[in-house]
């Protein structure tokens, strides 16, 4: 197969959060979307992120936490619950590692 063939425009997927915690205190399955290919200026921020600057990587987990419109969803004020935002993390860093 030419590698050609698997180039393809970025597509919004949405990530659903169903852990039972969440539902017993949101009282239903949160989404959110993200893009199933990342350019690779974001995937090199996030293979070489130090961990340990956690500014640095809520700046670049900003860009990949979006609406169903591919709009970011933590901006200016915006933040999301701490609990809520790792959560959202695992889910996204898990999704793209597929």
């Amino acid at each position: 197969m030419k590698l050609s063939q698997l180039a393809a425009k970025p597509q919004l997927i949405k990530i659903t959060l169903d852990d039972p915690s969440f539902i017993e205190e949101y009282n239903e399955p949160l989404e959110f979307w993200t893009w199933d290919r990342q350019p690779l200026e974001t995937f090199m921020k996030l293979a070489n992120a130090n961990h340990q600057d956690t500014g640095a990587m809520i700046d670049i987990v900003k860009t990949l936490i979006l609406d169903d419109d591919g709009k970011p969803i933590i901006k200016q004020d915006l933040m999301l619950p701490t609990k809520l935002l790792m959560a959202v993390i695992q889910k996204v860093v898990e999704t793209l590692g597929k």
